[in-house]
């Protein structure tokens, strides 16, 4: 059954990434918003919704392992597992706003939870995500998405003239508007019901072979939850929507930490469980990668040598954890 489960739940994310994808496009130019800003909102808070529900339901069930766990490993395999198969695919041109403001916030999110895992409550002896630590990062979260929405639909304009990409998936049909709006919601549904799907059935896997919660939520759940951001962002990409592509796995890591666990914090603090030093460090470390492949080796364009690198990164780091058991 947990086999069946698995192979179900893959079906609907590829089906729910193409359809979401088409959807939300639609939807973004009739609006006239960009596809980063769709990306970074719409894409990023429906691919993010399988972390939001699991966290807090590990949160009340009292699980924090699984709670914490599964935002920190969703954000190291959304940059490096997400990002890595999307520029071996199709190398990605990231535009100019997002190197000066959006990739570094997914700095500032992961090196916030980094000091949060390093330091020590008053009345605790094992760092926790404190109810006062949840506050300060929806606090955060509400600065991003007054940040996003302030700018992001005024800066893609120049910069989209002349990038091929964006150019060819500017002569895409539109569809109706009921359309994208209902392709949209069923691809989201898709996203989350194949999502839920296939962590139940990777739980029931991990947890019959006695692996503990905190790498089921690092490994087995992370992926899991982080499935509907690959699809999303590989099919985004062959469809020369670089903008969903990029800014669906920015929006989802800065939704992930300051979002996701900062209502899960509220509902319940959450100690650290199993989450180590080296797994925060890994997750910070992949978000200066992100920002410095797009910004050095070449003119905002993480290539598809980087792509490998990053992806080999992922692997390395998941035979790490698993050897350290």
């Amino acid at each position: 059954m947990n086999i069946l489960f698995l192979i179900l739940g893959l079906v609907l994310i590829l089906v729910g990434a193409n359809i979401l994808t088409d959807g939300a496009t639609s939807v973004a130019r009739r609006w006239g918003m960009s596809d980063l800003m769709v990306g970074l909102t719409i894409v990023a808070f429906g691919t993010s919704a399988p972390e939001l529900v699991i966290s807090i339901t590990s949160a009340a069930a009292d699980n924090p392992g699984i709670a914490v766990g599964n935002v920190v490993g969703s954000n190291i395999f959304n940059i490096f597992a997400i990002i890595g198969i999307t520029a071996l695919v199709r190398p990605i041109i990231v535009e100019r706003s997002v190197m000066t403001t959006d990739i570094p916030l997914v700095v500032l999110s992961s090196v916030a939870l980094l000091a949060i895992g390093l330091s020590l409550p008053l009345d605790s002896t094992t760092p926790e995500v404190t109810r006062v630590d949840g506050i300060m990062l929806l606090l955060f979260f509400a600065i991003f998405m007054r940040h996003t929405f302030s700018t992001a639909k005024h800066l893609p304009t120049e910069e989209k003239a002349s990038d091929p990409s964006a150019v060819e998936a500017a002569r895409q049909t539109i569809m109706p508007l009921w359309k994208g709006i209902l392709w949209t919601v069923l691809g989201l549904a898709a996203l989350i019901w194949g999502g839920d799907m296939f962590v139940d059935g990777a739980s029931g896997v991990a947890s019959s072979l006695g692996v503990s919660d905190a790498v089921i939520g690092l490994t087995i759940v992370a992926m899991g939850t982080s499935l509907p951001e690959l699809a999303t962002s590989v099919t985004a990409a062959v469809k020369g929507n670089q903008g969903i592509a990029i800014g669906n796995v920015i929006g989802s890591n800065v939704f992930n930490i300051f979002l996701v666990l900062g209502c899960s914090a509220l509902v319940r603090p959450l100690p650290f469980a199993g989450i180590t030093t080296f797994d925060l460090i890994t997750l910070t470390v992949a978000s200066v990668l992100f920002w410095l492949f797009a910004k050095v080796y070449k003119v905002r364009t993480i290539t598809r040598a980087e792509g490998a690198l990053l992806t080999l990164c992922y692997a390395s780091y998941v035979a790490i954890r698993l050897m350290t058991l």
